[in-house]
């Protein structure tokens, strides 16, 4: 079984991938467009692409299911549908879910220790963003017995505002970042980081930047 690569890896990897789906979609585009304007998958395909380049690169699954996810988390496979019912979660897909690597014996055998959520154009608070980010802390939210090979979720995303805004990212980012900890805070056995790669001003057009949204286990 290959060694699960570090956290700090995945979310380098996260980072330089959606930096890189910023590269390539305003080159496609020749500069004529934020990539905000881009569909998520395209920065989800990217950061799939990064995240398999590190050493001992895990499985990668984009659009898995939840229910899939937590069949092969929980410790009683079986379980899944008594899981989501007791956590109130509906079945829906994280954009990228990495396994553990190894030779499998059969086709339910996976060992599930990641899940991300990749979202573009992110600018204010909304329901939409905090859902997915209790979404993420309902599938964490697990007890002893139920046991849960998941590790800690990512919330990433990539914002960009035109010069014309008049709240800029410096303003917004700590307001979006604030939501998600008032979501996590609920949850006394999660706990929540973030990182950016720094808000980038592009003279006479505007500013972007890259969060990170992490949720792990205490």
């Amino acid at each position: 079984m290959s060694k699960f690569p570090t956290q700090e890896n995945i979310i380098n990897a996260t980072i330089k991938g959606i930096n890189q789906a910023k590269n390539n979609f305003l080159f496609w585009t020749n500069d004529r467009l934020y990539l905000s304007h881009a569909p998520a998958k395209m920065l989800s395909i990217h950061v799939a692409q990064e995240i398999s380049k590190i050493k001992d690169a895990p499985e990668i699954f984009i659009d898995a299911s939840i229910s899939d996810i937590l069949r092969c988390s929980l410790k009683d496979r079986s379980a899944f549908l008594n899981y989501m019912d007791k956590h109130s979660i509906k079945e829906d897909v994280f954009s990228i879910t990495l396994d553990k690597r190894f030779k499998h014996k059969n086709n339910n055998d996976s060992i599930s220790k990641v899940i991300i959520s990749v979202k573009n154009g992110i600018r204010n608070i909304k329901n939409e963003y905090t859902n997915e980010i209790e979404k993420i802390c309902k599938m964490l939210n697990s007890s002893k017995e139920e046991e849960s090979s998941l590790e800690y979720g990512i919330y990433a995303f990539y914002t960009d505002l035109p010069i014309s805004a008049r709240k800029k990212l410096q303003i917004r980012i700590p307001q979006i970042v604030q939501s998600f900890n008032k979501i996590v805070q609920k949850y006394p056995n999660l706990k929540s980081s973030f990182k950016d790669n720094g808000i980038h001003e592009i003279e006479d057009i505007g500013e972007w930047t890259i969060g990170v949204y992490l949720v792990e286990r205490v």
